[in-house]
């Protein structure tokens, strides 16, 4: 588990555009550091791992031909933002949850499988403004 050309102007790129910015390390890496509490975006960069992984599995089901595939956004952004094996393993585990909730859910592109992936565009870009307004320098 753990892909299609993006078209400008839209949801995913504007995502992807949001993506290169959150995908720098957002602090001094007290998150990876043993015995400091995570920080205090990390439930929303949890959800961002889980809405990469239903990406990955919604686009192609719907014929979109993503360019990086969304498994290789995640590897950039576990690479940016984790130095920390378990840290690590909790984003990949999130994503992975988001690939099989749809999988088991989807095996043709439906309507509510492009509303849901819409949603999920969506909602990625509101998480990551979120983050990077209240904690990007």
């Amino acid at each position: 588990m753990f892909g299609n050309a993006i078209q400008p102007g839209s949801s995913a790129a504007a995502l992807m555009a949001a993506f290169l910015v959150v995908s720098a390390p957002l602090t001094a890496s007290a998150q990876d550091t043993p015995g400091v509490s995570a920080p205090p975006y990390e439930p929303q960069l949890m959800r961002l791992s889980e809405i990469f992984g239903a990406l990955h599995y919604l686009r192609p089901l719907c014929g979109e031909d993503d360019t990086p595939t969304w498994r290789d956004r995640m590897e950039e952004f576990l690479d940016a933002e984790t130095r920390d094996e378990n840290r690590r393993r909790r984003f990949i585990e999130r994503f992975n949850q988001g690939y099989r909730g749809f999988s088991v859910a989807y095996q043709d592109c439906t309507d509510a499988a492009r509303l849901a992936m819409a949603q999920y565009l969506g909602q990625g870009e509101t998480i990551i403004s979120d983050v990077t307004s209240r904690y990007g320098r």
